[in-house]
């Protein structure tokens, strides 16, 4: 199985930083924030990883991690063609990388403590389909939410963003995808962001009854505001992620 990190977008609700560096780049604890979703990977026996970013942004990455022979992945990077085309338009970019197999996305500014090893091996055992991580937040607004069917442990919908949240979790940055996604991705429109939104990518596995879900139970934060960046900062200087026994 391989992975996908999506280190794109325009960093705007961290300006003025991100007007000379791409927020991916910027500490978290004793590492840039683009190693802990590497981490992650790896510790899960991921070391095939495909990192996503702007044409800007690529050499800073690529003189930071190299191949990945520090962090002993093997690393490959792809540029996303419209910078702010959303997730699902970044992530059309890993197409020829991933081939035919499943793999994992991750978003590069969700900082994060529990192992995705579980998790992955749930999704093998799905014949098909998608697979994606929740957590329990305090304002879900800002958030792609999940309407649940707890006794069937089913997503019946995701809304974007709702005003009127049907659950208090949000979809976190996690996702998992079969082949398939890349042909999801091509039948939908941009949205009223001009974005292709990987909300609807994920409702249309819901309506053919393919997307499963777990939740997370440690920490977990989207460090792409000053708060939470000052949040995943804080928590890794008290609590470092430990790194998983191969």
């Amino acid at each position: 199985m391989k992975g996908v990190i999506l280190a794109g977008g325009t960093g705007a609700r961290l300006k003025p930083f991100t007007r000379i560096l791409n927020k991916h780049l910027l500490p978290v604890g004793p590492y840039p924030m683009v190693y802990w979703p590497i981490i992650r990977l790896r510790d899960a026996g991921i070391k095939d990883i495909l990192i996503i970013t702007n044409k800007n942004h690529l050499s800073p990455f690529i003189e930071l991690l190299g191949q990945g022979e520090e962090l002993n992945v093997k690393l490959d990077y792809k540029i996303q063609k419209k910078e702010g085309g959303g997730i699902a338009d970044a992530l059309m970019s890993a197409k020829s990388f991933i081939g035919q197999e499943k793999f994992v996305v991750l978003l590069g500014d969700n900082v994060f403590e529990d192992s995705i090893t579980p998790y992955i091996k749930e999704f093998q055992k799905q014949d098909k389909g998608a697979r994606v991580l929740l957590k329990e937040v305090e304002d879900p607004t800002r958030y792609g939410v999940p309407q649940l069917d707890t006794t069937n442990k089913k997503i019946t919908s995701i809304i974007e963003k709702p005003s009127n949240p049907p659950s208090s979790y949000c979809v976190t940055g996690i996702y998992m995808y079969d082949q398939e996604v890349f042909q999801y991705i091509e039948t939908i429109l941009p949205s009223n962001r001009n974005e292709l939104e990987i909300t609807d990518v994920n409702n249309l596995y819901i309506k053919n009854n393919q997307l499963e879900y777990d939740i997370l139970q440690g920490f977990w934060i989207d460090a792409g505001t000053h708060e939470s960046l000052y949040k995943a900062i804080q928590f890794m200087n008290e609590k470092p992620i430990k790194e998983e026994k191969q």
